[in-house]
């Protein structure tokens, strides 16, 4: 799925990058990423937090429109990318017009700031609760496996439709200034203990899992994800798949496809374990591979 615009340069080693959502899950892990990259990293959240790879850290309220636009220009000029994680993570955490409220209006104000502010990339998390399955409330099947970006969207949760809205605001920022951006649709992301604790959970129940396709990345390779994003040369705007290539369970795919998606059309011919979600858009146009597995073995 992509919208070609101006193309514009590709911030390098000693670039000013802002990330929002900077202690969160991925937020936490990109940082570092980035610093040890030779970023110049500007980390912002809402509450205080630690940040030591940071050059510069800063709270405050991302739905704040003075604020966004002073960390926007944290060194008197606008930085040079944006990495927009922030966002009400999950559903169920506040009430379900607030979940749409906050990530649409925290998504507007950064990306829009940022391509008005001249920022010359930005990279924003989406998730794959965009194609609507994941927290629907009840089964819903994809119409084909493996599920690619240009899959019509069946979303009827606040949450998957805060995530769709967030990608439609990328390509608007993109419409109306010119700024490339990447939204990344991100599945479950852990690793250590948060990742241990999700495989035995699957393990134990493969069933829950059946709405989130049983997709899955290492936390480490999201940070990845968001350096090849932020340091590509395409122009315009883009929505990748990004998910390890196998699943969290250890039942075989076909067998998880007969039993929890009877009706979905397979379209090509799956491997023991492999995923249910196609990411070779992120593997032509960003080069980006996963590096990290779970299963004895793999490497």
């Amino acid at each position: 799925m992509s919208q070609e615009g101006t193309r514009h340069p590709v911030p390098g080693a000693g670039a000013a990058v802002l990330v929002t959502g900077a202690a969160g899950v991925i937020g936490s892990v990109v940082v570092p990423y980035l610093a040890g990259a030779g970023e110049r990293v500007v980390a912002v959240d809402r509450s205080p937090f630690s940040s030591p790879k940071a050059e510069l850290v800063l709270v405050g309220d991302i739905r704040d429109r003075g604020f966004v636009e002073e960390s926007l220009r944290p060194f008197g000029r606008p930085v040079d990318a944006v990495v927009h994680l922030a966002a009400i993570a999950a559903p169920g955490q506040v009430p379900e017009d607030e979940t749409l409220a906050q990530n649409i209006q925290g998504a507007y104000l950064v990306l829009d700031g940022a391509g008005r502010a001249g920022v010359r990339r930005a990279v924003a998390a989406s998730s794959i609760a965009a194609y609507g399955y994941a927290w629907a409330g009840r089964d819903l099947s994809p119409p084909y496996v493996p599920v690619d970006e240009e899959q019509a969207s069946v979303v009827i949760d606040s949450y998957g439709l805060s995530k769709t809205v967030t990608e439609q605001v990328g390509a608007f920022v993109t419409r109306r200034w010119g700024m490339p951006t990447t939204l990344l649709r991100f599945p479950f992301v852990g690793d250590g203990d948060r990742l241990s604790s999700r495989l035995a959970e699957v393990h134990r129940d493969v069933a829950g899992s059946r709405r989130e396709l049983w997709a899955w990345l290492d936390t480490r390779d999201a940070a990845r994800a968001v350096h090849a994003a932020l340091t590509s040369e395409l122009p315009g705007h883009h929505v990748f798949n990004i998910a390890a290539p196998d699943t969290t369970a250890d039942v075989p795919t076909t067998d998880l496809l007969a039993r929890f998606h009877p009706g979905t059309a397979v379209r090509r011919p799956l491997g023991a374990f492999d995923s249910l979600l196609d990411t070779s858009a992120a593997r032509r146009l960003l080069g980006f591979e996963t590096s990290h597995a779970w299963r004895r073995g793999a490497d």
